[in-house]
């Protein structure tokens, strides 16, 4: 196993052996396969210890680690973009990293640093540029992840933690493709309150999302269209993304309020809506008012935004036993145009204005 350091005193040992020839590249599944490296660094006695990027691998854990007790993780999601031979495109490293503090500091997890994230993110792309997919629609998607290791059983802050970055191609999302979703409201669930957890990524919010969407999916629906804990009216967020509305031509997305997870692609979607000279408008919006919009006739598209998606079209919304549908079955021409700039830009096949890509050379 071959041992090298980086510029910024990463270790890198290499895989002897690649799994690559077991992935059907035509045909990827959304988190099924990883890359043959991954980044691995501990924070013990108060401060993190060495870098390491190691061959991908099982680790080994007791059963009294704290995270499987007491829940203290946060993660992010990114994706990098094949752009050509000698070259590979980020999308908002710096954004994601941010985030990924800002979800550390909530959930009690020391922060890391940036010079180390975006290093191991380039040595990962550099070590495992083959397993970066070309077709279009296709990425590298890469998972932080910070969690408590502790062997102790108590419910108080972890004095160690175990920090990973490892990577995964991977094709569309959503098995409808880029066909427009349904979304119904949770009947009954809540998703987060101002003042929890529901603005960081942490896992304890996804693991509690799942009985309800479970019950959506049962139910022929894609996903939960989540109202507010207090009133159980203000839309909130999608399941697995944040949620926009254009009526007339106001773009109107959920406010974050402390309960909405504020989505790197939901940022990117308000700034281009922006500069194209839409009205912008982050602020409580009912369900009533939609459904309200959708009957005079104003409410002319519904979409989601996410990382891992990037826009998803809704083409149906349903709540307490009535259904507004949107778009007859086809993605609005405004979330098109949202698409194709962000995928664009993240490809290398726009112009990145906002300086949103971090280049890699290959």
């Amino acid at each position: 196993m071959n041992e090298t350091l980086t510029k910024t005193a990463i270790k890198i040992k290499q895989a002897e052996y690649s799994n690559i020839g077991e992935v059907d590249f035509d045909n990827l599944q959304f988190g099924k396969h990883f890359g043959d490296h991954m980044f691995e660094m501990e924070f013990r006695n108060g401060e993190w210890g060495e870098p390491v990027i190691k061959p991908f691998g099982k680790i080994e854990i007791t059963p009294a680690l704290n995270v499987m007790h007491y829940g203290q993780a946060v993660f992010e999601g990114m994706k990098a973009f094949y752009v050509d031979e000698n070259t590979v495109n980020i999308f908002r490293p710096d954004v994601h990293f941010e985030r990924f503090n800002n979800s550390a500091r909530r959930m009690c997890i020391p922060e890391s640093d940036y010079e180390t994230f975006i290093s191991a993110l380039e040595e990962l792309i550099r070590l495992d540029k083959k397993w970066i997919p070309k077709k279009p629609g296709t990425a590298m998607y890469i998972r932080p992840v910070i969690f408590a290791s502790d062997d102790y059983l108590a419910a108080r802050v972890s004095d160690i933690y175990s920090y990973y970055i490892i990577t995964s191609p991977v094709g569309a999302y959503y098995a409808e493709g880029f066909n427009p979703v349904s979304l119904t409201t949770p009947n009954g669930y809540v998703r987060a309150v101002k003042g929890g957890t529901g603005e960081a990524k942490t896992a304890g919010n996804y693991a509690a999302s799942f009985l309800p969407a479970k019950k959506a999916q049962q139910a022929g629906y894609t996903q939960v269209l989540w109202l507010d804990a207090i009133e159980n009216k203000y839309i909130e967020e999608v399941g697995t993304m944040n949620i926009h509305f254009l009526i007339g031509d106001t773009l109107i997305t959920p406010k974050l309020t402390g309960s909405v997870l504020p989505g790197v692609t939901r940022r990117s979607v308000t700034a281009l809506a922006a500069e194209w000279g839409y009205n912008v408008e982050e602020r409580k919006i009912s369900i009533d008012e939609v459904f309200e919009a959708s009957s005079n006739g104003t409410l002319k598209e519904v979409f989601g935004s996410g990382t891992a998606a990037v826009i998803s079209p809704v083409g149906t919304i349903e709540h307490d036993g009535n259904t507004i549908h949107i778009g007859n079955g086809k993605i609005g021409d405004f979330a098109q145009k949202l698409f194709d700039e962000i995928t664009g830009i993240q490809y290398g096949k726009i112009e990145d204005r906002h300086n949103w890509v971090h280049s890699v050379e290959v």
